[in-house]
């Protein structure tokens, strides 16, 4: 699954609804730990990426062999920096990523970036754990 969305404070509230949905087409919506936390992610990523590159983003999603693994791709050129969760009010995204995620990185692509986490969603103890 991949959208694209323009650079307008709505589309982070759609991407995360595109992200439930999708959830619920492949069987996982059940799963209500995956999706809370892909959303939270998602809405996460979205949000820097409308930040700090000021540009169209497309969301991707698949799922496979027990895993999630969700990308956001914009044109901006920046890397992803994961800060102390301290006090302050913003910053602190790339943390809840660190902290939630199976796995994430990034990648440049041309002048672009993509930015992705991966979550387990086969529920078996220790499965694609960290």
């Amino acid at each position: 699954m991949s959208v694209e969305y323009e650079p307008r404070a709505t589309a982070v509230g759609e991407a995360r609804r595109e992200v439930r949905r999708q959830l619920e087409i492949w069987g996982l919506g059940e799963r209500e730990d995956v999706v809370d936390t892909a959303e939270l992610l998602v809405s996460e990523l979205t949000t820097n990426a409308l930040l700090h590159s000021e540009s169209r983003f497309t969301l991707t999603m698949t799922a496979a062999h027990g895993v999630l693994r969700c990308e956001v791709a914009d044109e901006g050129g920046g890397r992803p920096r994961v800060l102390d969760a301290g006090t302050e009010e913003s910053g602190r995204g790339m943390f809840l990523v660190e902290a939630l995620a199976r796995r994430w990185g990034c990648h440049q692509d041309g002048p672009g970036t993509t930015v992705w986490f991966e979550l387990d969603t086969c529920g078996c103890n220790g499965c694609g754990g960290r």
